[in-house]
């Protein structure tokens, strides 16, 4: 590996596993604190974000209301280091917990990390097909429905989903 390879699958490891960490204490505002104060987010489905403090207001709402309330873990199923554009390209899979019966359910998303000459994360992008993640979680609904450990927000989703 080159240098800059290195520094970019060191980047990426410190991504994975601060990530890793903040599923774990779902203080999604540290997530923000992974990016530099101009940093950019497009998030395919909610738009273009600016900035530390904009990616943080949406990161924090977003990941605090159902179906991600549910999300457990975003572990990279893969990851490709391209050092000619100081890019991390990965699929992050992202778990819901055991609706009751034990099964896995799960979408996937590409994403782009772009990091600075010093690996820090100047721009994130996420890029996935909405509908797979509705019918993951149209389905994780049903499992957890089945099993008395659907929460009332996720009675509302699976009516908007058609149930």
């Amino acid at each position: 590996m080159t240098e800059n390879e290195n520094m970019l699958q060191s980047a990426f490891d410190r991504y994975a596993t601060r990530v890793d960490e903040i599923a774990g204490t779902r203080d999604w505002s540290a997530f923000a604190d992974m990016f530099t104060e101009d940093a950019t987010y497009r998030e395919h489905a909610y738009g273009d974000f600016t900035g530390r403090e904009e990616i943080r207001a949406w990161v924090v709402r977003t990941m605090n209301e159902f179906p991600a309330t549910e999300m457990i873990a975003f572990p990279a199923a893969w990851s490709v280091v391209d050092a000619a554009t100081n890019r991390v390209i990965c699929d992050i899979r992202n778990v819901m917990r055991d609706p009751g019966d034990g099964s896995v359910h799960e979408a996937s998303n590409i994403t782009i990390l772009t990091f600075d000459d010093d690996g820090n994360l100047i721009r994130e992008e996420d890029i996935y097909n909405p509908q797979k993640f509705a019918d993951m979680t149209r389905e994780w609904c049903r499992v957890a429905e089945a099993h008395g450990t659907l929460s009332d927000a996720g009675r509302k989703m699976l009516s908007a989903l058609g149930g």
